[in-house]
């Protein structure tokens, strides 16, 4: 008997029926959970990290990272959030920041060697934030939970139909999720949040041309130790570049537009 399902009509149906939202950028997305169920999640996951991780207790470079901070999460909608930000530096040497849902912001002394100067800094902070703004994990979650959904519905149309070996079947449909979905879709949100976070630390007053030389940073931090690009949920630092390249026309043009100047030191 002939399958008459697929995992990716599955889930492409689930996606028709559930696509009920635009990101910053125009793009279509599957939101499934609410702003209070993301922001209490957000909560959760940042109290648990400032049990786990030592929190660095220099003042001075706490006051860099929270002025760097602070100017770009002024620019954030208040519909997006509008409490105060928390801004924490956790004492770690890896490369990282991340924003949460629910006004959260950690930033880890690693990026502090890689980020040479506040508008670098901004630069990361900024996709990050961006992240939060066009509701990123919202959208990821949203996707893995119908992606389940679908899996589950196709290992149960194998079985109905008596299909051999449908356990090698449902390992590729795996692997083909996670290829030819998953990881794309995260590509996707990273150069999204480069373009918003690159919006962001214009009109914060930060030179967005320092983006590109933020990228350059990381690129060497690496060591040129990263997978091939269709197999990683971030984009080549060129891919980066190139992206940032093409929208600095319309974020240098704010950042000459906004009056303000951090100083952040």
């Amino acid at each position: 008997m002939k399958l008459k399902f697929t995992a990716s009509a599955v889930i492409a149906a689930a996606l028709t029926l559930t696509a009920c939202a635009t990101s910053p950028t125009g793009r279509n997305q599957v939101l499934l959970y609410s702003e209070t169920q993301l922001a209490q999640m957000g909560d959760q996951a940042f109290t648990g990290m400032k049990e786990e991780l030592k929190i660095s207790n220099k003042a001075v470079q706490n006051s860099y990272v929270e002025c760097v901070a602070n100017a770009i999460t002024a620019q954030v909608p208040t519909s997006v959030f509008s409490g105060q930000w928390e801004v924490v530096v956790f004492d770690d040497e890896q490369v990282n920041a991340f924003a949460l849902p629910g006004g959260k912001i950690g930033v880890y002394t690693g990026l502090l060697n890689v980020a040479e100067n506040q508008h670098q800094l901004a630069a990361v902070i900024g996709h990050e934030v961006g992240h939060v703004i066009a509701e990123h994990g919202n959208e990821r979650m949203s996707q893995s939970t119908l992606i389940n959904v679908g899996s589950q519905a196709v290992g149960q149309i194998l079985a109905a139909n008596e299909v051999p070996q449908s356990g090698p079947i449902m390992a590729a449909i795996g692997l083909g999720v996670q290829v030819g979905v998953q990881l794309p879709f995260s590509r996707t949100h990273e150069s999204e949040a480069d373009v918003i976070g690159l919006q962001l630390m214009a009109k914060s007053g930060f030179d967005p041309r320092q983006s590109v030389n933020l990228w350059q940073n990381m690129d060497a931090a690496s060591g040129g130790e990263r997978p091939m690009e269709l197999l990683s949920t971030h984009p080549a630092p060129q891919t980066r570049i190139d992206n940032l390249q093409a929208n600095m026309s319309g974020a240098y043009a704010d950042y000459q537009a906004t009056a303000y100047r951090p100083n952040c030191r």
